[in-house]
């Protein structure tokens, strides 16, 4: 296990500071994880320049003074109705949260909500237009942007080109984002997708593992289903009047355990995670060449997560901070 440390520590290591494309989400929801500052110092140590946190973790945010990390922070999805109605609320947010911790905090973006469902759709815009109201009191609208980050289900429609929003709440936050300069946070998961259609798609497309086009859409060709979730994305926000909003993908990844079959593996989980990292680079067809700004979910192996048995295993670490899996940067 030693050896495997090293070996991903001297990979890790490899990434130049200040990397622009390519973090990692930090969860915390396991048991005897390190403490923040040992979580940063190991993001250092490997070169990994960008951090999604889920929300105001105050020992996170000490620990990434005057380190230069970008973040992107989030707002509780159980805050949005205050933060929605209450202009005041989003201030007080906004004071104890960013301008407590701003310049020393890189902050990127502000996720206000993830994967908000059901009737709490309604205040997102809300209380992004507060939140970001209360960012520019302070003169930071234009350097700490405001979004919030949706799933694969916000969007509907195939081959990629026809990606239209599934859900209508989704048109005035793809306007307003337009309109403020800012990108949607989109968590892409060919996994997920896979996993609910596997009488039609091949594993080999969902791990960037296919030899040639598997679909192609019009002058556009898709060797693997990571592009064909973004690009459908970036249909979609085209479909909604917002064609130059950017897409930034808050969360993509893997298990490596957990399943019930021979998808969630190790192996699996190392192939998609190394191919995403050597793919964001390149683009995809409706972008070509444009570096996609991905955070990889997640640091560390959570066991205190609910829900399938996989959602505990989608860490690169182990909470000893030992890999999941050996990786490349």
């Amino acid at each position: 296990m030693l050896a495997l440390a090293l070996l991903l520590l001297a990979t890790f290591a490899a990434i130049p500071t200040g990397i622009s494309s390519m973090g990692v989400c930090y969860g915390v929801n396991g048991g005897d994880l390190p403490s923040a500052s040992d979580v940063v110092q190991l993001y250092k140590s490997n070169g990994i320049g960008l951090m999604r946190i889920y929300f105001p973790d105050a020992n996170a945010l000490q620990a990434l003074n005057n380190t230069g990390i970008g973040v992107v922070m989030g707002v509780r999805n159980e805050d949005l109705p205050t933060l929605a109605s209450n202009p005041r609320a989003a201030a007080a947010w906004v004071r104890d949260n960013v301008i407590a911790h701003h310049p020393g905090v890189s902050f990127r973006y502000i996720a206000v909500g993830n994967e908000v469902a059901g009737g709490d759709t309604a205040t997102i815009l809300p209380a992004m237009r507060n939140i970001r109201n209360a960012l520019a009191h302070a003169g930071l609208a234009d350097t700490i942007k405001v979004s919030t980050a949706v799933h694969s289900g916000a969007t509907q429609g195939f081959p990629p080109s026809q990606g239209s929003f599934s859900q209508s709440y989704m048109g005035p936050i793809a306007r307003y984002l337009q309109r403020t300069g800012a990108p949607l946070l989109c968590n892409v998961y060919p996994y997920f997708s896979y996993l609910g259609n596997k009488a039609q798609i091949d594993i080999h497309y969902a791990l960037f593992t296919s030899p040639g086009t598997v679909v192609q859409d019009g002058d556009m060709a898709y060797q693997n289903l990571f592009d064909a979730l973004v690009d459908t994305f970036y249909s979609a926000l085209e479909d909604a009047g917002a064609g130059n909003v950017d897409v930034v993908v808050s969360e993509s990844g893997w298990p490596s355990a957990g399943g019930d079959d021979d998808v969630a593996t190790a192996g699996n989980a190392r192939t998609y995670n190394q191919n995403l990292i050597d793919h964001v680079g390149q683009g995809t067809p409706k972008r070509p060449g444009r570096r996609i700004e991905t955070y990889m979910f997640a640091m560390f192996n959570e066991d205190q997560k609910t829900g399938a048995e996989t959602e505990k295993h989608f860490g690169l670490f182990n909470p000893d901070k030992s890999p999941a899996y050996p990786i490349s940067f």
